[in-house]
């Protein structure tokens, strides 16, 4: 009866809560208040079915996990700090496993809707829409857990505690994973990075939706053969203006209950074995209360790989003591031999599993169902429609048009014949980056452009070349696909080449051998070659061509910028992406997508892959000229800045207001990005070039005019100085805004940029 009922009411609750009307809130809030007061005396009425306090759901949960926790064996203990726990019957714990993933959807559990990777979800610069993206993916992340409970199946990526996002800082173009991160910029990541968190751990003020990880802390970010053994090396003030504000960000703003440690050193020390980085910062600076991950085998490598201690038992107990809580794999086994040998006491490791224990009584696995509101949401969220139209919105905002000549695009659906080549054209899997889902129905570029000309025009295909040369499983020749390329192109009026990578080249620690690319990484930035000859040769035949980029990282084509009239970049788009990218090209939407990230025009315009200073690294210290700047992206319309406004002088401490009017000029309705950029013009140490400090992406019909406000925090102010303190400093300041960075040279005549200085007292 108590199940049944609650059950019901509960699910009543759950469809009203969709409601916005006025009517619905008012419901919602009443029906809440009777699910709480109803299912409560129920609860109570029952306590004499609870033997123990750690199963009474009216206690805390302090009291209850305390309680759970005294009634544990040490063996007990320690085989529930690996990330696959087994179940202890006579305590009534269920195993568990939690390690899962939710980059950009739910991954490796089946069916899923798949968003754009993370690093298109960056390119949106729309916080609202991050948030909606992973509240879906928590809707149907709890569907799953619940379907996978049902039928008793408790593995590894059916659980609730998610090993995202990925908040380490895309410092490189030549990173593998940095198609996991949300780009170059600490405030963007962290901005982004807070609302994804929220929309994953929900609002619920004694229940989590699900658990966010916010990795890999701290200092992370390639190269990937190496990160086993590797010590990313700084100065304090890179460590604290670039590798550590958003995770700051995400832990203070967001409230990630969870952090996973990094594989390599950091500064002489492994990341899941320092004490100043876990307990010092983390935990003593900013009053994280959640439980912290190792990555998958980093304690291995703390005596295998930096080979900082000598065994297996010495490694767990560092970890632990230095406040690595759960082990992803199974070195914390040796704890009982680190017991018995003094490296560790008890109390330490009951430290940790209290830790471990409360994140999975405020998951609500050990109260009944009724309880927690996020257990009635039905498993139609999975895949559903309202979902598939979310990914494709938020596909068609993380497209970013980098270069439209002449305003060849969009396309005259009516325009004839129109070859679609290359190998990005017709490969659903390049469409999902790594750590994905399974969409049920993917669109690629090729099936997207047919639908869409579908009675309008001839789609003709030809996949033209391989990725890169030297690729396994290629079934014709290079000549024989380039051949099949250029008949095509021939008959064709316009032709869309569909370039690009692949994450079977770029992505983790991956077993690649092929030219240009290493274990993951890059080695250089610019297109494969076999890809870059196909598109000189459609070139000379004198057609118009669209070329499409499908990459996680930035990509140098000099040559095709100055040679190809349109250039479209979308990121791997998610099972939408074929889809918004017709939308893009045919005039259905207007592009509105910004870089996260610089594009630079050679390898060689950058330092040494590992060296971790960021000197002449990302917009905010890189003193050479990038192909496309950090922030870029155009648009079909025009857009006009005007009337920007704050004060002349400010009173350090003090929070400034900016105010900035944006029209749209053109005759298409469109989004714009407008970005606030501020400068430090006099500073006695290091500081950036110019910083983001604020940004909103509107929406403007023709002819319409909106204000936009920035409120900038004094510590926007802040340097670190000498002493390597965190300080505010009287001085002169410059705040740039615009849709997209200012060129030094440019002064304030540049359009559409506009400047003011201020003086900070």
């Amino acid at each position: 009866m108590e199940k049944s009922v609650c059950s019901v009411v509960k699910k009543t609750n759950y469809k009203i809560s969709t409601m916005k009307t006025t009517t619905g809130k008012v419901l919602k809030r009443g029906l809440f208040v009777f699910v709480q007061i109803f299912c409560f005396g129920l609860i109570v009425s029952s306590q004499q079915t609870r033997e123990f306090p750690y199963q009474n759901p009216a206690l805390s949960f302090e009291i209850r996990v305390n309680d759970l926790v005294s009634r544990m064996t040490t063996d007990e203990k320690i085989s529930q700090m690996m990330n696959t726990a087994p179940a202890i019957e006579r305590l009534g714990i269920p195993a568990y496993d939690w390690w899962n993933e939710c980059l950009h959807g739910v991954g490796r559990a089946g069916v899923a809707t798949v968003f754009p990777q993370a690093i298109g979800l960056a390119a949106t610069w729309d916080e609202d829409l991050i948030f909606s993206v992973a509240t879906a993916i928590s809707d149907e992340a709890r569907a799953k857990h619940h379907e996978f409970v049902r039928n008793n199946s408790r593995r590894r990526h059916q659980g609730l505690t998610f090993w995202t996002p990925n908040i380490n800082l895309f410092r490189d173009p030549r990173w593998g994973r940095g198609q996991e991160t949300y780009g170059e910029d600490p405030f963007l990541t962290g901005k982004i990075a807070v609302q994804f968190i929220k929309g994953l751990q929900g609002d619920d003020p004694k229940y989590f939706k699900t658990i966010s990880t916010v990795k890999h802390y701290a200092v992370h970010s390639g190269p990937e053969p190496e990160r086993h053994s590797f010590d990313a090396v700084t100065d304090e003030r890179d460590l604290r203006e670039t590798y550590l504000p958003q995770f700051e960000m995400g832990i203070r703003e967001g409230k990630a209950y969870s952090v996973m440690c990094a594989y390599n050193r950091y500064n002489g020390e492994t990341c899941c074995g320092s004490d100043a980085l876990l307990n010092g910062i983390l935990r003593d600076e900013w009053g994280f209360d959640g439980y912290i991950v190792s990555d998958c085998g980093a304690i291995s490598d703390i005596y295998r790989g930096h080979k900082v201690v000598e065994t297996a038992a010495e490694a767990a107990a560092l970890a632990v003591r230095s406040g690595t809580d759960l082990e992803c794999a199974s070195e914390y086994r040796n704890l009982k031999e680190a017991l018995e040998k003094d490296l560790i006491t008890e109390n330490e490791i009951d430290v940790a599993i209290k830790r471990l224990f409360t994140a999975r009584f405020r998951l609500g696995m050990f109260d009944p169902p009724e309880m927690v509101k996020y257990t009635q949401i039905p498993y139609s969220v999975n895949d559903s429609e309202l979902n598939k139209a979310l990914a494709r919105e938020t596909a068609l905002k993380s497209i970013v048009l980098l270069k439209n000549e002449n305003n060849l695009l969009p396309l005259k659906k009516d325009i004839g014949k129109v070859a679609v080549i290359g190998p990005n054209s017709d490969e659903s899997f390049v469409l999902l980056g790594n750590y994905n889902g399974t969409p049920s129905d993917p669109y690629t570029p090729l099936r997207g452009i047919k639908e869409e000309l579908t009675g309008l025009s001839e789609v003709i295909y030809a996949r033209g070349c391989n990725w890169a040369g030297g690729m396994p499983g290629q079934q014709k020749t290079d000549e024989e696909l380039k051949a099949e390329a250029l008949d095509a192109a021939q008959k064709a009026d316009i032709i869309i080449m569909c370039m690009g990578i692949t994450p079977r080249l770029e992505g983790e620690e991956m077993r690649v051998t092929v030219e240009g690319f290493r274990g993951g990484d890059r080695i250089r930035i610019d297109l494969p070659d076999v890809q870059q000859e196909l598109i000189k040769e459609i070139h000379t035949l004198g057609k118009p061509v669209v070329l499409v980029l499908l990459n996680g990282s930035a990509l140098a084509v000099n040559w095709e910028n100055d040679n190809i009239p349109a250039i479209i970049e979308t990121w791997y788009g998610g099972q939408a992406a074929g889809r918004a990218l017709a939308d893009v090209i045919f005039g259905d939407y207007n592009p509105a997508g910004r870089l996260p990230v610089t594009f630079y025009k050679s390898v060689n315009d950058l330092p040494d892959f590992t060296d971790y200073k960021m000197e002449n690294r990302t917009y905010r210290y890189f003193t050479g000229e990038p192909l496309y700047p950090f922030g870029f992206g155009l648009s079909y319309t025009t857009f006009k800045y005007s009337k920007l406004k704050t004060v002349k002088t400010v009173n350090s401490g003090d929070e400034v207001i900016v105010t900035v009017n944006v029209k749209n000029k053109g005759k298409r309705a469109g989004d714009e990005v407008v970005q606030l950029y501020l400068s430090n013009l006099g500073a006695s140490v290091p500081v950036p070039i110019r910083a983001l400090k604020g940004f909103k992406r509107i929406h403007l019909q023709p002819g319409e005019a909106k204000t936009v406000t920035f409120s900038v925090s004094p510590e926007a102010f802040s340097v670190i100085d000498e002493q390597n303190k965190r300080v505010i400093k009287p001085g002169l300041f410059e705040f740039t805004v615009g849709g997209c960075q200012p060129k030094e040279d440019a002064g304030v005549k540049e359009p559409g940029i506009l400047k003011r200085t201020i003086t900070l007292l």
